[in-house]
């Protein structure tokens, strides 16, 4: 009985399911084509609550439209761009929240709305390998935020994710630099290396960084033709002298007294033979 009963119980919830969907569609659409604005701005709060976004969002389109010029209409500029927030377009989100401040800039919500635009640009800043721009939106924007409301209870989260955004672009930074390093273009690599100490003179990695810049000076020097070979080596020494200075208990700061040393060698063998 129960191998008999279980498929025809299956086909009955699957029927119940149907008319289920079938109904809320039809009762959707009599909504939509609903000439009682109250009614749709009540059922468009409710489709917002329940988190049903996409049926939320045509329905704010039609009363913004209804109650352009009123009063009641910047709460439905507000709830709109949470639609696009609640499902995840933060393209759309972060647009019209900018909207909302263009509109209504000295309004109770205005900080909030702030906020998500910078929170929107945070969600799309994409992992390191790719292209930063939102990253850097996010942070001008969080940046904004903490200048216009200094006494918000927001900006230290501000500051926490600033944080993070930053350590994510030093990272980035980095990377990027090393993969010249392990490529061998070492002079693209000092560029970077100090691109990284001006960009983030703070970084937890100053000190490999530092090393690293004279090891790509030297390890430059070594693979030069002869007449760059001078000058790059005496580059070697210098960038030796600046990481010494700045970290004299470094435990790189063997390997990098080698390179120096031998730099040295590479001077004098140099300038006596010209």
């Amino acid at each position: 009985m129960q191998a008999f009963f279980s498929p025809m119980l299956k086909h009955i919830l699957f029927c119940l399911c149907l008319l289920w969907g079938f109904s809320a569609c039809n009762t959707y659409q009599k909504v939509l084509k609903s000439s009682d604005y109250d009614y749709k701005l009540e059922k468009a709060k409710e489709y917002y609550n329940a988190g049903a976004y996409e049926k939320a969002i045509p329905l704010f389109e039609e009363l913004i439209g209804v109650y352009k010029g009123t009063r009641s209409v910047e709460d439905l500029y507000y709830y709109y761009p949470y639609c696009y927030y609640g499902k995840g377009d933060y393209i759309l989100a972060s647009f019209y929240f900018k909207n909302f401040l263009e509109y209504y800039p000295r309004s109770d919500k205005a900080e909030d709305a702030r906020y998500m635009v910078a929170y929107c640009y945070y969600k799309m800043s994409p992992s390191i390998d790719l292209e930063q721009t939102n990253t850097q939106k996010a942070m001008e924007a969080f940046q904004l935020f903490v200048n216009t409301y200094p006494q918000s209870d927001r900006v230290e989260k501000c500051n926490a994710l600033m944080d993070e955004l930053r350590r994510k672009l030093e990272e980035k930074a980095f990377v990027g630099a090393q993969l010249y390093y392990d490529l061998k273009d070492y002079r693209a690599a000092v560029t970077a290396y100090n691109n990284l100490l001006l960009d983030f003179p703070e970084t937890p990695e100053r000190e490999k960084v530092h090393f690293l810049i004279v090891k790509s000076y030297y390890l430059l020097a070594s693979n030069s033709i002869y007449s760059k070979q001078l000058e790059r080596f005496e580059l070697a020494e210098s960038a030796y002298l600046d990481f010494l200075n700045k970290f004299p208990d470094s435990k790189y700061l063997r390997e990098a007294e080698k390179m120096y040393t031998t730099s040295l060698n590479k001077i004098d063998e140099l300038k006596s033979n010209n």
